[in-house]
């Protein structure tokens, strides 16, 4: 199957204290790691931005797009519904631009269930990731009718698609600590992050 990846970075970055994306990790930066983990799967990455956001290195990339947000200052969803309507995929993954470990065979397993449905979320207990999920372009006409009712709840499209849910035993099976879903929101995060790149925690 055919796969666009949308990588979502609008997010302001407000309790890091600046850009997080562009931190270092590595011998790169923290977007370019999440560019670099999704990249053997997809047939284009497409990256959502806010206006004032530019990012140099990756202006010239082959593969790679740069779009701003259709609907600015509607978080998540507003980015995934700019993502969606901009890719050339009818599947799409979308991952945060602040999750350095993307588990390969994971995100190959849920783009191989899709199949059928619209949007394949992974689901542990009550809890739910949609910024590390599957998105079909059917999901594009129920974002935008959630978006202009003032919603951004991403969840809310449970009532108008066709889910699938990946559960903790499917989860477990590629990556028992969960560290697919770990994003870096805080200065402490991205040492956390460091430290396990190095195995020392």
């Amino acid at each position: 199957m055919e796969i666009s990846c949308i990588i979502l970075a609008g997010g302001k970055s407000t309790r890091f204290g600046h850009d997080k994306i562009l931190e270092s990790f590595g011998d790169t930066s923290l977007l370019e790691k999440v560019i670099s983990l999704v990249d053997p799967i997809s047939k284009e990455i497409i990256i959502v931005t806010a206006k004032e956001r530019t990012f140099a290195r990756l202006a010239n990339r082959p593969g790679i797009k740069i779009v701003n947000d259709i609907f600015p200052g509607q978080g998540s969803l507003g980015g995934i519904y700019t993502g969606l309507v901009k890719s050339k995929s009818f599947y799409n993954l979308v991952v945060a631009a602040d999750m350095p470990f993307l588990n390969g065979s994971l995100l190959r397993y849920m783009i191989k269930v899709a199949d059928g449905y619209d949007f394949v979320i992974p689901r542990v207990n009550d809890w739910y990731e949609p910024l590390h999920a599957v998105y079909s372009k059917n999901c594009i006409a129920p974002i935008n009718t959630i978006l202009e009712r003032g919603k951004k709840v991403i969840v809310e499209l449970f009532n108008y698609v066709k889910v699938k849910f990946i559960d903790i035993e499917e989860i477990d099976r590629f990556d028992p600590k969960h560290l697919s879903f770990f994003n870096i929101n805080t200065k402490e995060d991205l040492e956390r992050a460091k430290k396990l790149t190095e195995g020392a925690v």
